[in-house]
């Protein structure tokens, strides 16, 4: 590892930033952003979670990820659908970076990286608390508001909005086209 500047506090390692990413929201490009910062590479990992329905396919929720993250030079997107420390066995040495909002998410990402440390002892998690901006923030947050006609811009980047809108909106009219069970 190289020695830091000041202001730089780089890991030199790789870092996964797993979640489902439906949609993708500021907050999201925050955490993956500040991890850009602190690693050489960072994957920004969309997986499938069998006990959420998506409005976003797998593949429009990558697609997402990949232009909101497009001038993250060290940021690459890919999915996968199963256990995330298969992933890391497959990847090799990196951590795990979670965002944390409050003490609620906490208790569950805790419980989520003691697991996944059991499962894989290469499984190291790090923990980004999010901005204050951003402390309220999530996906469901933004689909409730979309859901009942309400501005979202500053919930999710720019370069997306309008297709979020487009897709809540015919969700909303019944149309779950492309949407994960």
């Amino acid at each position: 590892m190289t020695a830091c500047r000041k202001g730089d506090v780089s890991l030199n390692k790789t870092a996964v930033c797993p979640g489902s990413f439906d949609p993708i929201t500021v907050g999201h490009l925050d955490i993956i952003s500040r991890a850009a910062r602190l690693f050489d590479q960072v994957v920004v990992l969309v997986s499938v979670n069998a006990a959420k329905h998506t409005s976003f396919s797998l593949e429009e929720r990558v697609e997402l990820a990949r232009k909101v993250t497009a001038h993250l030079d060290n940021v690459r997107v890919e999915s996968f659908d199963g256990l995330l420390v298969d992933y890391l066995r497959r990847l090799g040495d990196c951590a795990i970076v979670k965002g944390l909002r409050a003490v609620s998410d906490f208790e569950y990402e805790f419980q989520m990286a003691l697991a996944n440390k059991k499962l894989y002892d290469g499984a190291e998690t790090i923990f980004l608390t999010t901005g204050a901006e951003n402390m309220y923030l999530s996906s469901s947050l933004v689909k409730q508001i979309a859901h009942f006609g309400g501005d979202i811009s500053g919930f999710v980047p720019d370069c997306i909005l309008q297709e979020i809108k487009e897709r809540l909106v015919l969700s909303q009219n019944g149309d779950s086209t492309g949407a994960d069970k």
